[in-house]
């Protein structure tokens, strides 16, 4: 069973808007930091944004600030990175991921567990 679940990829215009959700799968996350990492294709996994239980989100990677947001509901069962004024170069499969330790930190090495990714497409 694959611990988290990603959703809402798809396709999109450059200048629109998708708002991934993660999701825990059989256990919940509430007390753990979550996130987001992209890799498009040839290219290494690279974090995009990260926010710890409390609601305290780590700095945005330069490439998305300003147009990507993470949130995380009042239950603390879901995560969104919603994402907005997309650009082709956002074409990536998209990534969340678990920090037991609740650091939030960029690195992918920092992370329990992982979801099998979502695709996002981004046409010109």
């Amino acid at each position: 069973q694959v611990p988290l679940v990603e959703s809402g990829g798809g396709l999109v215009q450059a200048g629109g808007s998708l708002r991934l959700s993660c999701a825990a799968s059989g256990w919940t996350f509430s007390n753990y930091a979550v996130g987001w990492f992209r890799q498009a294709p040839g290219k290494e996994r690279e974090f995009v944004a990260a926010i710890n239980w409390t609601g305290v989100t780590s700095p945005y990677a330069d490439s998305v600030k300003g147009r990507f947001t993470i949130s995380r509901d009042n239950a603390k069962t879901t995560v969104y990175l919603q994402m907005n004024s997309l650009k082709p170069e956002d074409t990536a499969v998209y990534y969340c991921a678990a920090d037991l330790l609740g650091r939030g930190v960029p690195g992918a090495a920092a992370y329990d567990y992982w979801g099998q990714g979502t695709q996002v497409t981004v046409s010109s």
